[in-house]
């Protein structure tokens, strides 16, 4: 009998109080070949203490930069969001040192959704040709990808680039026989300077050796029916929509209202998983501390929340992805939904709209909502058996440090991508995304609410190979044992750790 079995037993016997479970925490851009260095196409910024050592050559050499780089430093608000461009990211590559020269370029990712628009733009860009590249499109969900991975590195396929989803990234970014340090494609920490802090936590291993990068940032905010915004709250603006729901209890209590006024017809969120992909998020204790499960009091505070909107028809009792869920978003059953930079176009946002001529497009808008979060996000990483070092070295440079590109595919796709300087540049500048978002959602720039929820999001220290099991395990749990099946919330608790032991033995 393992640790967390003979925890488990124990409690069982002793009916403990809730405060036995919980932890002791508190609350809450194209590059160059092996042997020669990227054209620059922004200035560079030394680090402050390089600056200041500097600063009379500077002013001598290069006026120019220099006045550009001081511009943009005297309106950064936070460090991780400049407000202009000419950041510190350096464009110059050092030499590869992983095998070049093969026939074909394959990429392989679990669906269709990203790889062909970016493909597309770097084949363009690089002069490519199609007869080069192979995508491996495995057309599955993400969580189905891992095995579909396996899978080629078992049987020996022809493998250089491939995509994976932030629940299980570490997998196979602690993996050396897997994933190779960005380091071998000649890439720096320099050239990742303008990333959100967030997604190089991802993107690194056990060790700190950054093997995998993410072009997008994926942020996301609470969209929601305008229409029903104002009949059932009086709202009219994203501004006062978002005073009504900034905080968990205000979201609480303002679903608990409109299902009141709607007698139970309308449910402010999305459904039970949404909110939890949200809620967890801010989590401030990881969910696995010296290899033992930690509980903390913020579980407790969501089971409480959703039991609330649960009971009042707050939450509609809908399941992610499926046609009900979409439905939701037009027969006036959901008022809104929390969606993701990549879920505001076909994935989620225009289907629960039902599409371009359905009866709710164009009757949306978004705001920040209760907490800042992400959801999802996908890390490109390299097979170190690559024989095409090159051309990952290129289409890694293309969507993570070149900012023109990273600006072309920001605009066209649309995506939230991952570079402060960058994204703060469309914000600023007031460019809106394609048409098909931006009359989705009456004319709105979500850019720009994505843009504060992406700035406040920390992982600082909080990520653990086993989170994706850990949250599934949860949420399936309070929904089973303490909304449907009337637990209490210990023996909630009980069958939760019951769960993560069966899933991972190895966790006490």
């Amino acid at each position: 009998m393992n640790t967390l079995k003979r925890t488990l037993a124990l409690v069982a016997t002793l009916a403990m109080a809730t405060g036995a479970f919980a932890s002791c925490g508190e609350d809450e851009s194209s590059p160059s070949t092996a042997s020669s260095t990227a054209p620059e196409s922004s200035a560079e910024e030394s680090s402050a203490e390089e600056t200041s050592a500097e600063e009379s050559e500077a002013e001598e050499s290069s006026d120019a930069e220099e006045s550009s780089d001081a511009e943009a430093s005297g309106e950064e608000s936070e460090a991780d969001a400049p407000a202009s461009s000419g950041g510190s990211a350096s464009t110059e590559l050092g030499e590869i040192s992983l095998a070049t020269g093969g026939d074909t370029f394959t990429v392989a990712a679990w669906n269709a959704d990203d790889v062909p628009a970016m493909l597309d733009q770097w084949k363009a860009t690089t002069g490519t040709s199609d007869d080069k590249v192979n995508f491996i499109n495995f057309d599955v969900g993400g969580g189905q990808a891992s095995e579909k991975y396996d899978a080629l590195f078992n049987d020996g396929s022809d493998l250089d680039v491939y995509f994976c989803e932030a629940d299980w990234a570490l997998k196979y970014i602690n993996d050396d026989t897997r994933t190779a340090p960005l380091e071998q494609l000649g890439f720096s920490d320099d050239n990742f300077a303008d990333i959100y802090a967030y997604t190089d936590e991802i993107g690194k291993d056990s060790n700190g050796v950054r093997k995998g990068v993410s072009w997008q940032a994926a942020a996301g905010g609470f969209a929601y029916r305008t229409d029903l915004a104002e009949q059932y709250l009086g709202v009219t603006s994203p501004e006062e929509m978002q005073a009504k729901i900034g905080d968990w209890e205000s979201f609480v209590t303002t679903a608990e209202d409109i299902a009141e006024q709607s007698g139970g017809k309308t449910a402010l969120a999305d459904t039970l998983g949404g909110m939890w992909q949200v809620f967890a998020a801010s989590r401030t204790t990881p969910w696995v501390v010296d290899n033992a499960l930690e509980v903390d009091d913020s579980c407790k505070e969501f089971a409480d929340y959703a039991k609330r909107l649960w009971d009042c028809g707050g939450v509609t009792k809908n399941p992610q992805w499926d046609a009900s869920w979409y439905a939701s978003g037009q027969d006036d059953s959901a008022m809104g939904f929390f969606v993701s930079t990549w879920g505001f176009g076909d994935s989620i946002l225009a289907q629960a709209a039902g599409g371009e001529d359905g009866a709710t497009y164009g009757k949306w808008n978004v705001c920040q909502g209760p907490s800042p979060y992400f959801w999802g996000g996908t890390w490109i990483v390299v097979n170190p058996a690559t024989d095409n070092a090159e051309e990952a070295q290129s289409f890694i440079y293309t969507f993570t440090v070149d900012k023109d590109q990273i600006k072309e595919y920001a605009l066209s796709k649309p995506e939230y991508c991952n570079n402060t300087v960058v994204m703060q540049e469309i914000v600023d500048s007031g460019e809106n995304p394609n048409d098909y978002v931006t009359n989705l959602l009456a004319g709105q720039n979500y850019f720009e609410v994505l843009h504060e929820n992406a700035q406040k999001i920390d992982l600082n220290g909080l990520i653990t190979p086993y989170d994706a099991t850990i949250k599934t395990d949860f949420i399936d749990t309070v929904q089973s044992q303490y909304l449907e099946g009337g637990a209490s919330w210990e023996d909630t608790q009980i069958a939760f750790m019951e769960k993560v032991s069966a899933d991972i033995p190895d966790l006490q």
